[in-house]
């Protein structure tokens, strides 16, 4: 006689898919997040945005100092090992000072501590437009600048003083010029 297990079969066991369900949630997660994203960048643009490079047209240099010391490069050092180049009495590393040949060496800290006026290569041309509120408008060929007492000119030099002279007003630079409009 048959056993009844062996006719009938028992409930087949359906193989576990945790697997489709975790791609399912994966993609479900994805779609939302790419549906939103959108319209989270459109509601906070400043963080997503491209920040505007910050640029002033300035006339003057920073007040830094200068360095101390100054690196050579062992390139510009001639070579005078092999003695066919005569000992020069000029030091051939190019330092942009010179010293004055009356100078003593406790006569050099002293003229250290003084600005030497050099003139500014070459005229540039600018005229005074007008002037309010102790501030004056200048104009050269590369624009026009509002200047106040202490602002360098386009001629290197420093405001002085902004002086009302017969009707007209002038300006005095620190090199004593008269500019007048």
């Amino acid at each position: 006689m048959m056993d009844l297990d062996d006719e009938m079969p028992g409930p087949v066991a359906k193989p576990k898919r945790s697997g489709d369900r975790v791609f399912v949630a994966a993609g479900f997660i994805l779609a939302t997040a790419a549906a939103f994203f959108p319209w989270y960048v459109f509601f906070h643009q400043e963080s997503f945005g491209i920040a505007p490079m910050g640029y002033t047209d300035t006339r003057d240099l920073p007040e830094t100092p200068g360095r101390s010391v100054v690196n050579v490069s062992p390139l510009a050092i001639p070579d005078e090992d092999d003695g066919s180049v005569a000992p020069s009495v000029f030091d051939p590393i190019v330092t942009a000072t010179v010293p004055n040949p009356g100078d003593k060496a406790s006569n050099a800290s002293a003229a250290l501590d003084e600005v030497p006026t050099q003139a500014f290569p070459g005229k540039p041309q600018y005229r005074l437009l007008h002037v309010a509120n102790g501030r004056a408008l200048i104009e050269d060929r590369s624009g026009m600048y509002i200047v106040r007492i202490g602002s360098v000119l386009p001629d290197n030099s420093r405001l002085a003083t902004l002086e009302q002279r017969d009707g007209k007003w002038v300006i005095v630079t620190s090199n004593g010029e008269v500019v007048q409009n």
